[in-house]
Formats: C-alpha cells, structure tokens, sequence
C-alpha cells in the first residue's frame, strides 16, 4: 500500500502489484526502463534534450542506460551526453534488502560542462575505488581550492532535491516504508539528514565528531596547518570538516555510518547545528 498523499501502488502493464526491485526486473525490458525512468528529474531530461517517454534525443541517440538483470534485486541507471562518454552525468544505484527495504547504494550527479578533477584515480592513474586504494593529492587540492566535496570529480547540478523526492514516492509505490543508505563521507551524512534522515548506527560518531571539533577538542587541536586539508578554520564549515575527516584527522577510518529515512516522515537531525555558510 502506498502512503504518501497521491501515489498509488507501482502495477505492471498486466495489473499486478510489483513490490520490489526484483518484481520489477522480471519485466520485459521496455517496460522496466519506462518504470525505472520515473526516478529521473524532469530538469535533468531537459537538460539533456531527452524525451520522457523515448529515453532518446530528438537524434536517436541513446542516453540513458538501464541494467537490471532479471533475477537480481538491483538496478543502475546510468545517464550520459553522449552514449561514448565515459563519465556519466547521473548514476544511480539501488537494491532491495531483504527486511523490504530500499537501499540508496550511489547517487552521483555531475555538471558535465565543469572542470574535471581526477581525484577517482591515484597519481598513478589508476582507479582508487573512492580514494580507498590510493589519494591523488594534487587532484585532492585543486578540487578542494575549486570547492568541491572529499570524492566528487565534479561540481554537481543541484538536482538531488529534484531526484529524492522521485525516489521516495518510487519506494512508496512498492509498499517498502524505509529508505536505507551508508554515506561515504561526512558531508553526505550531512547532507542526508536534511533530507530526513536519521540513524541506524553512527548517530554518537557524529555528535563526537561536532564536538571533537569545538574549540579544546582533539579534532580542533589537529587542525595546525600540518597539511592544506587540515588547516585553521575548516572545523567551521560541512566542507571543511570533510575535507579534515578525508585526510585521517580522525582516531580512526570514517566508517560504519549507517543511516535511514522513513517514508513521508523528516528526523529533524542536525548533528552540526553550529556550521557557517558555504563559500564558493
């Protein structure tokens, strides 16, 4: 059943409920790319001058690339300017969990027109697997002196205000009540939480990082200059922190952040009510 005020329950083209991931990929391919494309902002089509219903350009180019293997509870979007791209514009990735929940695995949107930052790579130019594998620290700098986030190759396109609201009503139309994630760093764990987001696991990580990072704490101590990403000032600001946390400030790797959103419904967390503006 669907909860949320004007949605309905997600049918296929026969008049079946469709209740997961799963049930969705048994579909036959054009009805499943049609079902899949309702989690991609009006603003991004328009962006890219694709039709809604097509998935194409007035050209016939092919931009939007659905993988959804029947027999698999997983699906991934992948959105490009050109179908040769290498990098994408939009990326999604969800999956089912088995308690019949949503998992957000990945959602990376990029402004394709902005400066590339290969922070995704080691100095080597090998993959890093989320910096994981190897930092590219030259990269690091330039994307953090040109404002961007621990991890993002580039600066975004403001739509994932536009994108979740789709996501949680396409959650909703498959009877699921809870939208899981694990941010990859703190400033989505931020992020998350304005969006309505509270915690499975990692909710005291936060508060001790807010308050480790106050003036007399360890993680404000550590702030001395001894590389750029650990300079004065940065514990006052989402990006700065971040930036601190990405370069180990912290006693230990960040991990095990677990966090969750509840169907129609906003946590009201704020685990750094103390933070300054942005500035670009």
């Amino acid at each position: 059943m669907a909860r949320l005020p004007g949605n309905s329950q997600l049918l296929d083209a026969a008049g079946r409920s469709l209740g997961s991931l799963a049930a969705v990929n048994r579909l036959g391919q054009a009805e499943k790319e049609a079902v899949y494309a309702r989690l991609l902002p009006v603003r991004l089509f328009e962006l890219l001058g694709i039709g809604q219903d097509t998935l194409t350009t007035g050209s016939g180019a092919r931009l939007v690339n659905t993988i959804a293997p029947d027999g698999l509870p997983l699906a991934r979007i992948e959105v490009r300017t050109r179908p040769d791209d290498k990098d994408t514009v939009f990326f999604l990735e969800l999956s089912d969990t088995q308690f019949h929940q949503m998992e957000l695995c990945f959602c990376i949107i990029c402004d394709p027109d902005a400066e590339r930052f290969d922070v995704d790579r080691d100095e080597q130019g090998r993959i890093n697997w989320f910096a994981s594998h190897g930092r590219n620290i030259p990269e690091e700098l330039r994307a953090m002196r040109s404002g961007l986030f621990p991890n993002q190759t580039r600066r975004g396109l403001g739509l994932f205000a536009d994108f979740f609201p789709l996501l949680e009503r396409f959650t909703d139309s498959l009877g699921m009540e809870m939208i899981v994630a694990e941010p990859l760093t703190y400033d989505n764990a931020i992020r998350y939480e304005s969006y309505g987001f509270d915690y499975l696991q990692g909710r005291r990580l936060m508060l001790e990082i807010d308050r480790e990072f106050q003036p007399g704490g360890r993680y404000f101590a550590r702030l001395d200059g001894s590389t750029p990403f650990r300079m004065p000032g940065m514990e006052r600001t989402v990006r700065g922190r971040s930036w601190a946390i990405h370069d180990g400030i912290m006693d230990e790797p960040w991990d095990g952040v677990h966090i969750y959103k509840m169907i129609g419904r906003h946590a009201g967390i704020n685990t750094f009510p103390g933070r300054e503006q942005e500035q670009r």
